[in-house]
């Protein structure tokens, strides 16, 4: 089974070491569509405008497959 690495970015990177073994590329996507939320939640209020969070999934050769980004802007 193929291994998919999840980095977030955020105030610092946090580079995936371990990874995730799953079936395949869409499994990948569900999980980090899940990781991004539960990740989300735990910011609580330290996110500020002007700040981008940004998960970012690879495959098992660290091929870039999917980002997710937030970004807050003060209007």
């Amino acid at each position: 089974m193929p291994r998919y690495f999840f980095n977030v970015y955020h105030d610092t990177a946090k580079i995936d070491q371990v990874g995730e073994e799953l079936p395949d590329k869409h499994a990948a996507w569900k999980e980090a569509t899940q990781m991004a939320g539960h990740i989300l939640q735990d910011i609580d209020g330290n996110f500020k405008p002007g700040q981008t969070w940004k998960l970012e999934v690879t495959d098992e050769f660290r091929n870039p497959l999917y980002e997710l980004q937030v970004h807050a802007e003060k209007r």
